[in-house]
């Protein structure tokens, strides 16, 4: 993982700062590196980390009591599954959870900076037989944008759209082999995005001056049939 180096962070040390799904594989590891004090807490101590169990995140008022207080939010979590078909069916149940999310994050004057994570097939679907160029423009989903403009809020909003993501898990014991961490069985060439790089581009995109209004595409490198099969030959090389 790339070394973080904060200079002028867009928000104060010490703050408070929400990470929605925190026992997932990606919200995991943003929480790592903010606990370690690589971003905006000095050093570990009694009260560096609360968890908070929601049931709806989409019921009006439940981010209220979260929210109050935090100078940032890493709003992970999503309340659609991703073996979710029905394209209509995830934007009624996600929608209401982005935009109570959204809300409540106008209405607390601490907040200075919000992250969203959205896909990076969001904005495109892969095509190995066609060459193209990304940039901030193309969407697939709309809804977070809408919100946006209609509340117009005083914070940075930047999205933040990771590839397949593979990497380490931060609690096999606990958390399993996750998302598309398990997806071996099925690797078509992509590309990827590392979970501990990933953090760190959360936390840059909460803290660094200047970055707002963004989609950060967060593509590492290419991977393969071929190039795991080399890694598995390490691995296991008596297979």
């Amino acid at each position: 993982m790339a070394h973080i180096n904060l200079m002028n962070p867009t928000i104060p040390l010490g703050s408070v700062i929400l990470v929605t799904g925190a026992n997932g594989l990606i919200a995991s590891w943003p929480i790592s590196i903010l606990m370690k004090g690589a971003a905006l807490r000095p050093r570990h101590g009694p009260g560096r980390f609360e968890l908070v169990e929601m049931s709806d995140f989409g019921t009006p008022g439940a981010w209220d009591m979260p929210v109050r207080g935090v100078a940032g939010i890493a709003a992970v979590a999503g309340s659609a599954n991703l073996d979710l078909l029905d394209i209509d069916g995830a934007l009624k149940v996600e929608f209401p959870f982005v935009s109570e999310l959204l809300r409540a994050a106008k209405d607390e004057p601490n907040v200075k900076s919000v992250i969203f994570t959205s896909s990076a097939w969001a904005a495109w679907t892969p095509d190995p037989s066609r060459k193209g160029a990304l940039h901030e423009w193309p969407y697939n989903d709309d809804a977070v944008r809408l919100v946006l403009r209609a509340e117009k809020p005083s914070y940075t909003f930047n999205t933040i759209l990771p590839e397949t993501i593979f990497g380490a898990t931060q609690s096999p014991e606990h958390q399993g082999i996750q998302s598309t961490c398990g997806m071996v069985k099925w690797l078509r060439e992509g590309w990827f995005i590392d979970t501990q790089d990933l953090a760190a581009l959360y936390v840059k995109a909460l803290t660094t001056p200047g970055v707002n209004g963004e989609r950060l595409f967060a593509f590492g490198n290419k991977y393969s049939f071929s190039k795991v099969a080399q890694l598995l030959r390490k691995l296991e090389p008596e297979e």
